[in-house]
């Protein structure tokens, strides 16, 4: 069995792996391998199959107290965590046949700007609204959260405000 600090640095290569093959998530499933999202087809690791045990350990390397303690109650977990110079990630940990189970989104630590995205221009006056609900809908990967980012990078440079 691995140390914990072991673990820690499984880990953090493996997400290290996600952001090299431009990867938006990384899965650790118990009974298989590490995989990897790559646009929308998810594709093994070369890496062994994990075993339950190696999930957990895996997992609980990266999180604070409390969020293992949330995690044994609640039975899922929803965190983020940032590999200095890399990315950020955002963590989904549940509870799946009877094991843990995670997924983890990257997100980059610049996101492109509004132009780069290629929104036509209406969406950007969604910035000038004073009050109101905007929903942001799409599948899995379709750049919702990249999309909102941008907008609140706009209000934030525009307008004094509290988001």
């Amino acid at each position: 069995m691995m140390e914990n600090g072991a673990h820690k640095n499984r880990i953090i290569d493996l997400l290290k792996l996600t952001i090299e093959n431009k990867a938006s998530d990384l899965h650790l499933i118990a009974g298989f391998s590490p995989a990897l999202r790559v646009d929308g087809e998810i594709r093994p690791t070369i890496y062994p199959p994990l075993s339950p045990d190696d999930v957990k350990s895996l997992i609980t390397s990266i999180l604070t107290s409390e969020q293992k303690e949330r995690l044994d109650s609640q039975l899922e977990l929803d965190f983020s965590y940032a590999v200095s110079g890399v990315a950020r990630f955002r963590g989904n940990i549940m509870k799946q046949r009877g094991t843990l189970a995670a997924a983890f989104r990257a997100v980059p630590f610049t996101m492109p700007g509004f132009e780069q995205l290629g929104l036509p221009d209406e969406i950007k006056k969604l910035c000038d609204l004073s009050r109101g609900l905007v929903l942001v809908t799409g599948p899995t990967g379709s750049g919702k959260s990249t999309t909102l980012a941008s907008l609140i990078d706009i209000i934030n440079t525009n307008r004094a405000l509290n988001i």
